[in-house]
């Protein structure tokens, strides 16, 4: 490929700005999770030393289970908003007539664009105990106050903005997929739902990973939806980063666990990427 000098030069502002208010910034964050932070100081000095210890203390119990909490229910309000999201999709791009599927689109994305506050707040008085909490409680068997009942409130909250988003991702993969393939399994003897299932679902994968991605990044940097429905049972690395930075002002601490944050957040997209490309080319 040739190289061309004036299209290189339609990328410097783009990358001035990257550079500028991405790389600096993180780089900087990066520096400030080696300081040593010194009790009753705002951050770290300039001329504090270096040390490891920021990251060490991460190896506690305390931290971990932080990191351990904000995977897990991440990964089941994923796995949950995968469920619902993908019949919402087929439904929009195969079974309904051109005015409502662009009606049905334009409420997913007018969902997205609903203030977080005013969701997760609306959660809360219907889940709460001036709601359904005492309704839900009682055909769960369990305390409205405990902390199942409350991970249950928080997935609900995660999964208010996860199943639009993942609708959305996989409208276009399932448009891609030739319906023809579908009735072809049927026209062979092979029931409804066994054809969308041996044929609709695996040609979707490469779009259901993007969907669980996606979903599993946004989980993992959720911050007001543990915080207000949490009610200081369910707290996510985010709130535990706000807590570090505002709360205590350790601004070292709070930095080393941004960038492990950031470190398995990568490691967590870029090896479920592999894996499943690597089957997925086997097959």
């Amino acid at each position: 490929m040739k190289f061309n000098r004036n299209a290189a030069l339609l990328l410097v502002p783009g990358l001035g700005l990257l550079f500028a208010f991405l790389v600096l910034p993180l780089a900087n964050v990066v520096e400030e999770s080696f300081r040593l932070f010194v009790p009753g100081r705002i951050g770290a000095s300039k001329d504090a030393p270096y040390t490891l210890f920021n990251y060490t203390e991460l190896f506690n119990k305390t931290y971990l289970f932080y990191f351990v909490e904000t995977a897990r229910i991440g990964f089941i309000a994923s796995i949950i908003g995968l469920f619902f999201g993908f019949p919402i999709a087929y439904v929009i791009a195969r079974m309904l007539r051109e005015f409502w599927r662009k009606f049905a689109i334009g409420f997913l994305i007018g969902i997205m664009f609903l203030s977080t506050l005013v969701r997760v707040y609306a959660l809360q008085l219907t889940f709460g105990p001036t709601g359904l909490a005492k309704i839900l409680s009682g055909l769960l068997g369990v305390s409205m106050n405990g902390r199942f009942y409350t991970e249950l409130v928080v997935i609900l909250g995660l999964l208010h903005y996860l199943i639009p988003i993942a609708a959305l991702t996989l409208l276009g993969t399932i448009q891609n997929v030739n319906p023809r393939l579908s009735d072809a399994a049927q026209a062979l003897g092979a029931p409804r739902w066994m054809a969308h299932l041996s044929i609709t679902v695996p040609l979707c994968i490469p779009g259901l990973l993007s969907a669980f991605l996606i979903s599993f990044t946004l989980c993992l940097s959720a911050f007001v939806v543990p915080m207000i429905l949490g009610k200081g049972k369910i707290l996510f690395v985010s709130n535990l980063i706000y807590a570090r930075f505002s709360e205590i002002a350790n601004y070292p601490s709070g930095s080393a666990i941004s960038i492990i944050m950031l470190v398995l957040s990568l490691a967590i997209i870029y090896g479920v990427t592999y894996f499943v490309n690597s089957r997925w080319s086997q097959d």
